[in-house]
């Protein structure tokens, strides 16, 4: 990757933060900006927090706006590889940033992840990405150091450092058996680890008794344009920079399974990385309006995961039949107005490898099947997992893919990659070697 493209990158993501800042200041009110902010880094972050409904338009986007630009200092200080993973970690921190993540329930996680990197002796970049991603379990620091009732913040502190110690190896491990196929692999990690400190924190008298219901709906019109204006923003910028070999670039994306590891952003290069995640981020509105879905924290989340991801393996092609599943699901057996299920037409899109490698039907069934999953799946771990979407597909992932190659592998066309790259950590040196099987 060419330091000009890295530098781009990074400053089309501090120009985000000035754009939320100033979007925030122009929805919100000023004066609720910094009581809103202090509401947000108090609050429980239990599944929903939606950040609209406890801070305010304006706390909620100048909350994203920081934790965007932290995580962006952070990869500049450590100087992470540039590559599409790059795009992923910015697009899941700021998104989440709206409803669960916040400097406070990060830091820890982060701190967590560079002394495994310390005790490893290896370098922070390695391990920096699992650390902001793993702020997943930021509401197990929140809950411990505010409001569990021990009101204790070096508890909170010390196990969110433990979290993060214990996410890069779990999440490497987790990487290899869902054979690329849950794009959202720290989510199936993190909730694995929520499996086993939800059952020590009830043991201990202390765990969630309910699920947290914030969720606005009075920002709609504001965050609808904001998306809207974001979606064109990226398909002109992306045209800007590389001309007609963008969409070119495009046509060859969509080629693409999108099986992880598939970096488009070293592949096929940023301008035709900017106008997929365009049209992505459009084909997620357009089912967002036809379903009558609300439009506020949790909806941003996955609109910005979809934008993250759509430069390491989504595309048009393979989220709109799981887009289309999800959306099955919820006319035959739930209901729109199900937080969860409108969340799920969003973040179910990490299941967008398996249609496209084994086809569109298979994509609408994993995505009407994850509709029901994902209501479930998560339960155990009591709304301290942010990736919920993400530990729900990786179960349905793993029991599609072994169902379904032996009915499969006779019928497609021969693969060129091998095993080993899919089970291949993402590391600074994997996506180089995923764009080289790529070019033969």
């Amino acid at each position: 990757m060419s330091q000009r493209t890295g530098r781009q990158i990074y400053c089309g993501g501090f120009a985000l933060c000035a754009v939320m800042v100033a979007m925030g200041l122009a929805v919100g009110d000023v004066d609720q900006l910094l009581p809103g902010l202090e509401r947000i880094l108090r609050s429980q972050d239990i599944l929903v927090s939606d950040y609209f409904s406890i801070g305010g338009p304006a706390a909620a986007f100048f909350n994203a706006a920081l934790v965007c630009a932290f995580s962006l200092c952070v990869m500049l200080w450590c100087k992470m590889p540039v590559n599409g993973y790059t795009v992923v970690v910015i697009g899941l921190m700021t998104g989440f940033s709206f409803f669960g993540k916040n400097l406070f329930n990060t830091l820890p996680i982060l701190l967590g992840a560079g002394l495994y990197a310390l005790v490893r002796r290896e370098r922070f970049s390695k391990y920096a990405a699992a650390g902001l991603m793993g702020s997943a379990l930021g509401p197990c620091v929140s809950f411990f150091a505010l409001d569990s009732g021990w009101g204790h913040v070096g508890l909170g502190l010390l196990i969110g450092v433990a979290i993060g110690f214990c996410l890069p190896p779990l999440s490497a491990y987790t990487y290899k058996i869902q054979n690329g196929m849950n794009l959202y692999n720290m989510g199936f990690a993190c909730g694995l680890l929520a499996l086993v400190i939800v059952p020590v924190m009830a043991a201990m008298g202390r765990s969630p008794t309910e699920p947290a219901n914030h969720w606005s709906t009075q920002y709609a019109l504001p965050i609808a344009l904001f998306m809207a204006a974001l979606c064109l923003a990226l398909v002109l910028l992306g045209t800007a920079l590389d001309g007609r070999a963008a969409w070119r670039g495009l046509r060859s994306i969509l080629k693409t399974a999108g099986r992880a590891p598939s970096d488009y952003l070293l592949s096929f290069g940023l301008g035709a990385t900017l106008v997929n995640m365009g049209l992505c981020g459009a084909s997620a509105m357009v089912f967002l309006l036809l379903t009558g879905a609300d439009f506020n924290g949790p909806i941003l989340g996955g609109f910005f995961a979809i934008l993250g991801f759509s430069a390491f393996g989504k595309h048009p092609k393979n989220i709109i039949p799981v887009m289309a599943g999800v959306a099955l699901g919820g006319l035959l057996l739930h209901s729109f107005d199900t937080p969860a299920v409108q969340m799920a037409i969003l973040f179910g899109t990490t299941l967008a490898p398996l249609s496209g490698h084994f086809g569109w039907p298979v994509g609408v069934a994993a995505g009407f099947l994850h509709s029901c999953i994902v209501l479930r799946a998560g339960v155990a771990a009591e709304g301290v997992n942010l990736y919920n979407n993400g530990f729900s597909a990786g179960i349905l992932a793993i029991v599609l893919y072994a169902v379904l190659t032996p009915l499969f592998v006779r019928r497609r066309r021969r693969n060129t990659w091998s095993e080993d790259d899919y089970f291949h950590v993402v590391t600074e040196h994997s996506t180089q070697e995923a764009r080289d099987q790529l070019e033969k």
